[in-house]
């Protein structure tokens, strides 16, 4: 369980002066990451929002070891550094503990990406991997992605007469980690920060592959005042639209219940990305939304071996 007085005391391994815009989560993961390790830690990062915010040269914000991968090969590439780190300890060239993360955002993790997570998770290698999730691709101008949810409108999924935003549901990538049967899956939000720095200081005490899927509001493509990041994640959790859950060993356990379950409405109004939902003729949306939330929440409860609240009944004549 993390401690804020102890949290205090750590030395700043991600410093200020990076140029993420005000109101950006992703510095936040990042930062709470810094706090959450003992260890010395090497960081790779995907081309993306948090990588060409924090090292505009000749400047960095990492205060550790880095590495800039393309779009597509961040796991790739710290799996490369693990295991020359594994030989070298092997040789007894070099015996100190350290702690291997890779960031990507959803473009470079649940699209692009994929390919070298599954083989990186697959392979068994000892590091973190942190998709840092603000459902589309913000850095090259807000087009969807895998991880962009239902009816949301970006650049490439446009509202208007024959459109009415993302007609997919989003791709389920935590389950897909969980399929992997590595040791170590969670999924967590910055606006719990007890919840997540306590999950990333398990999966970095993991011995083997570790992934934790967190979700980073985006002030840029889904439009709030900067100054609401923090309340539009617990708005996320308390309406289940992204529960907080860990899967240790293929057991499952919701870290978060929410003592009421709220109305996804509550979640959605707050994001001009979803303003069309709420015009006339547009009505079947937010029930369609809300049905897919409360399958999946429900999915999650039986999986965790939780009970199903009864269902309202529904009113007739």
């Amino acid at each position: 369980m993390a401690n804020l007085k102890e949290l205090s005391r750590k030395p700043e391994r991600f410093t200020g002066g990076h140029r993420a815009c005000a109101g950006c989560s992703a510095p936040i993961v990042a930062r709470m990451l810094m706090m959450a390790a003992d260890e010395p830690l090497v960081v790779g990062c995907a081309t993306g929002c948090l990588e060409v915010t924090s090292t505009l040269f000749p400047y960095t914000s990492w205060n550790t070891p880095f590495i800039h991968s393309a779009f597509e090969n961040s796991a790739a590439t710290i799996s490369g550094v693990e295991a020359a780190y594994q030989s070298l300890k092997r040789q007894g060239k070099y015996d100190k503990e350290v702690r291997f993360v890779a960031f990507g955002g959803d473009g470079g993790t649940y699209d692009i990406g994929l390919q070298s997570l599954s083989g990186a998770m697959e392979r068994g290698h000892r590091m973190l991997y942190i998709c840092y999730n603000n459902e589309a691709y913000m850095n090259t101008g807000v087009q969807r992605s895998g991880a962009t949810m239902f009816g949301a409108e970006t650049t490439t999924t446009p509202v208007g007469r024959k459109g009415y935003g993302k007609k997919q549901f989003e791709k389920d990538l935590t389950a897909i980690l969980v399929a992997h049967g590595i040791p170590y899956v969670a999924q967590g939000s910055p606006s719990f920060w007890n919840d997540l720095i306590t999950k990333m200081q398990k999966a970095l005490a993991t011995d083997g592959p570790s992934f934790i899927n967190v979700l980073a509001p985006c002030r840029l493509g889904w439009a709030f005042p900067p100054e609401e990041t923090i309340e539009l994640g617990r708005l996320a959790v308390n309406t289940c639209a992204w529960p907080l859950y860990e899967v240790v060993n293929g057991e499952y356990k919701i870290t978060y219940k929410p003592r009421e379950k709220m109305p996804v409405e509550a979640y959605l109004k707050k994001q001009t990305k979803y303003r069309h939902l709420f015009r006339p003729g547009n009505e079947w949306m937010l029930p369609e939304f809300q049905k897919h939330v409360d399958e999946k929440w429900e999915r999650l409860l039986t999986l965790a071996g939780e009970p199903i609240p009864a269902k309202e009944p529904v009113a007739t004549g």
